[in-house]
């Protein structure tokens, strides 16, 4: 099941804009967090992917699904790449823990949905 959130965020642009074809690694990351039912309770997943390589690049594992998980999956992320500066970081989730902890290591730009 989908849901659409129902508030719009002018104040974070659209940068991305649908501009998936990225030229070269760590120019922009995307994320998400999902559930996954594992050893009797849900767990949360966060996700980093580098759109260049179109692989994941950071995760993070959690029984909730708070702004400490988001900033862990950024942490790898950023700690596996070598530390990108500028790059441009994108969610679907409009999570603002994600924004502010993407700011935290070096992302320049955000982009929402």
């Amino acid at each position: 099941m989908r849901t659409k959130a129902t508030v719009e965020r002018p104040d974070i642009p659209n940068t991305l804009n649908r501009a998936f074809d990225v030229e070269a690694p760590n120019q922009v990351w995307c994320g998400g967090i999902t559930y996954v039912w594992a050893q009797g309770k849900w767990h949360y997943l966060a996700v980093v992917l580098d759109l260049y390589a179109r692989r994941v690049v950071g995760w993070a594992l959690s029984e909730k699904p708070d702004g400490d998980l988001v900033v862990k999956a950024l942490d790898v992320a950023y700690e596996q790449r070598g530390k990108p500066q500028g790059l441009l970081f994108h969610s679907r989730d409009r999570n603002m823990a994600a924004v502010s902890s993407a700011r935290d290591c070096g992302a320049t730009a955000f982009a929402r949905a």
